[in-house]
């Protein structure tokens, strides 16, 4: 990742407008910010999971995601699975890993991506 034309700068979360994306059971909750030159930004989200939050699609996008609160299981193509609890990161590259993700008990994320 190459980190260019980003201005320094603050971002309070509250005040990023929420998208949702309904999962295969409970709902993402997305405060997304782009940086940098418009061809290649970089994605920095504030996500929530829903209590029972399971993905509906496996992700081949690489992300550095650290879990703020709550738990996260992620399962990735072979099988194994992940659990993060609050204070614990991952990262992954691009087409790398497939991975699915679920929250029985919710959880608050920051990625960047």
């Amino acid at each position: 990742m190459r980190m260019s034309d980003i201005p320094f700068g603050t971002t309070d979360w509250s005040t990023v407008e929420p998208e949702y994306f309904p999962g295969e059971q409970g709902q993402a909750t997305w405060r997304t910010r782009r940086f940098g030159p418009a061809d290649n930004p970089i994605r920095v989200r504030m996500v929530e999971y829903s209590p029972g939050y399971v993905s509906d699609h496996w992700c081949e996008k690489g992300h550095i995601l650290l879990c703020l609160e709550g738990e996260l299981e992620t399962t990735l193509a072979d099988g194994r699975v992940m659990l993060l609890r609050a204070g614990m990161s991952y990262q992954v590259a691009d087409n790398a890993e497939p991975h699915r993700s679920r929250s029985p008990n919710g959880a608050r994320l920051f990625i960047v991506d």
